[in-house]
């Protein structure tokens, strides 16, 4: 066989299996497309202009159908009532009175994420700083400060020291505070340099400077208290991943992982200021960074993994280990509860 014949051969191999994954990527979104259009609507209504200016929570809408994936909100004082849906689409979104950070996936041949900004109006500010596929974030209380945890190298923190995040805070005019990785980290009272190290899960409060976090190294997790302008991390507990600050300050809902199989966890709570741990009445799997609701009640997103559903729902429990989970809002995602 010719040379001319085999690059005329492998030329056209190419060209097939070009074809093929483009014809491929079209099924798949023709697909995607039925099943959406062919869901139920959820209720939507309501003026957004007029949501920001009282207690709503702002989500994720996972609602299978038009408006799949883009950002809602319904009132605090009815959450289960209609939503106003904005225009912008979000993998994650976490809001405060006077903005929001919305994680996006521009999905093609080849998928790109983007961390933009919005404004009170859900228009676009600027992009922030973001490397590989979205985790988490979250915005200060006063909305001048951001966090976003990608990972970087894997697709998820099932099994530790399998992945690596980069988790990055930045201020909401664009300037980089920092990547906490690069902070001193301190466990047990020594410094721990471990090439394996990862952080990720940003929980602020609410001077600007401090904050919590989930430190990783060697198959063992801690919940840690970090310093923006000291650049140090120093831990407090062990077995902590996703912390989230309750409103007043005084404790931390969190995941754990104790002795269950790998990629599992139960949501719990603990009291900075008794070192008390409260596990809750949630005994399925949460792979979420909890939000309060208020000071007594946990809030968090659960997928309908075990019906084959794309959708999701957002729960709620009592922070005090008792009562049982309920669906807060259905067909939602990404909750931040906005006072």
């Amino acid at each position: 066989m010719s040379a001319r014949l085999r690059i005329t051969l492998l030329a056209a191999v190419l060209v097939l299996a070009l074809l093929g994954s483009v014809g491929y990527v079209w099924q798949v979104r023709q697909d995607q497309a039925a099943t959406l259009a062919s869901a139920p609507a959820v209720a939507q209504g309501g003026d957004l202009a007029s949501l920001r200016t009282q207690p709503h929570i702002v989500f994720r809408s996972t609602a299978l159908g038009q408006g799949y994936g883009q950002v809602a909100a319904v009132p605090l004082s009815d959450p289960a009532g209609p939503r106003a849906v904005t225009p912008v689409s979000c993998e994650r979104v976490y809001a405060t009175r006077e903005d929001a950070i919305c994680l996006s996936a521009e999905r093609g041949l080849v998928t790109t994420y983007r961390a933009q900004l919005l404004d009170s109006s859900w228009a676009p500010i600027r992009d922030l700083p973001l490397t590989g596929l979205p985790s988490r974030a979250r915005l200060s209380r006063d909305g001048s400060l951001v966090a976003t945890t990608t990972f970087v190298f894997g697709d998820s923190y099932a099994n530790p020291g399998q992945f690596s995040t980069r988790t990055v805070v930045t201020r909401t005019d664009g300037e980089v505070v920092g990547d906490i990785e690069k902070f001193k980290l301190v466990v047990d009272g020594r410094v721990l340099g471990a090439a394996d190290k990862n952080l990720w899960g940003v929980t602020f409060t609410g001077d600007n400077d401090r904050f919590y976090a989930t430190a990783a190294s060697g198959g063992r997790t801690w919940l840690v208290e970090g310093s923006l302008s000291r650049r140090t991390v120093t831990s407090i507990r062990g077995d902590v991943e996703c912390p989230s600050l309750s409103p007043d300050g005084t404790r931390i809902a969190f995941k754990k992982h104790g002795d269950l199989p790998a990629g599992k966890w139960r949501l719990a709570v603990y009291d900075l200021r008794t070192g008390t741990e409260t596990v809750l009445a949630e005994t399925r799997n949460v792979d979420d960074q909890a939000e309060w609701l208020d000071d007594s009640t946990i809030v968090y997103g659960l997928s309908r993994t075990a019906d084959g559903s794309a959708s999701s729902d957002v729960w709620r429990v009592p922070a005090d280990g008792s009562g049982k989970p309920e669906v807060l809002i259905s067909d939602a995602w990404s909750p931040a509860v906005v006072r």
